[in-house]
């Protein structure tokens, strides 16, 4: 089992996503490639792209987190509908990936339609509030979802989000025993508003993948 755990806090004011206040609103120019030293000439790349579905209740920061990973971008969002499509392009270990990124609405009146974005995804990523107690405990039931419809293999991280935020709701050692529980799953506590573990929890998912389909 490798569990991932990264803390870090700072308080901060914010809304649905996380923090607020002097954060970096920029857009990368490469709009959110991640640009490697090593000649492009010299990588080996995969024939397709991974897709990758974001699970979790409404208001823990998933489209936050997309946003901050493929556009370097944090800032007040609307509420996702039915689901949105992004692609991430990084280059992970001398090698080229493509991540198909499917952020899914986290109100309960679009949850039937939830389980169709499991197909076909290597990838999962399940989002909490560290805030908000209620966002841990239905997370284990977007997990136990996906255990039962996704892929066997499908390579399943949880998200602590808002790390930048006080009043924590919960804690670290409580996520480490659900882990243990699950297995080989990743865990990074986040910060959209920062960009704190962002692109290390989907560093260690490309990482996963290549793993897997080397």
């Amino acid at each position: 089992m490798s569990n991932a755990n990264n803390n870090g806090q700072a308080t901060a004011k914010g809304g649905c996503c996380g923090g607020g206040g002097s954060q970096d609103n920029k857009a990368n120019q490469n709009s959110g490639i991640v640009v490697s030293n090593t000649s492009t000439d010299n990588r080996n790349k995969f024939d397709k792209g991974f897709k990758l579905v974001l699970l979790g209740e409404m208001n823990t920061g998933k489209t936050c987190i997309s946003s901050r990973l493929v556009r370097n971008e944090f800032g007040p969002t609307d509420s996702t509908i039915g689901a949105a499509f992004l692609v991430k392009s990084m280059v992970v270990d001398n090698i080229n990936i493509k991540l198909e990124i499917w952020d899914t609405a986290g109100q309960e009146r679009y949850r039937s339609l939830t389980p169709m974005y499991y197909r076909g995804a290597a990838a999962a990523v399940v989002v909490y509030d560290i805030t908000k107690k209620n966002t841990f405990e239905t997370l284990k039931r977007w997990v136990s979802e996906l255990q039962k419809h996704a892929s066997p293999n499908l390579i399943l991280a949880l998200a602590g989000n808002k790390v930048d935020l006080p009043n924590r709701e919960v804690q670290v050692d409580e996520v480490n025993r659900y882990i243990s529980e699950l297995g080989n799953a990743i865990f990074f506590e986040t910060s959209a508003a920062s960009g704190q573990n962002i692109n290390e929890l989907f560093t260690e998912i490309c990482r996963r993948l290549i793993e897997n389909y080397k």
